[in-house]
């Protein structure tokens, strides 16, 4: 049960991470072929938004389930 909320955690962590750096600091460079994404049109800057966003909501998720396991158990 440890090592579950060790890597819920770690695992919360990396999520929250990028997800904070691609949503609020728009280093959309962490996106895989973003770059070439946008230059033949295929994606643009409001997908690197959803994706951020989404990976943030996630990491916050899995810190918050993390801790409520630690607490519970």
């Amino acid at each position: 049960m440890l090592i579950l909320k060790i890597l819920l955690f770690i695992l919360g962590t990396v999520f929250s991470t990028f997800g904070y750096l691609i949503y609020f600091r728009k280093k959309y460079s962490l996106v895989n072929s973003f770059n070439l994404d946008v230059v033949y049109k295929r994606k643009d800057s409001s997908y690197a938004k959803k994706l951020g966003l989404i990976e943030f909501v996630l990491g916050l998720v899995l810190i918050v389930l993390a801790i409520v396991l630690t607490i519970i158990c």
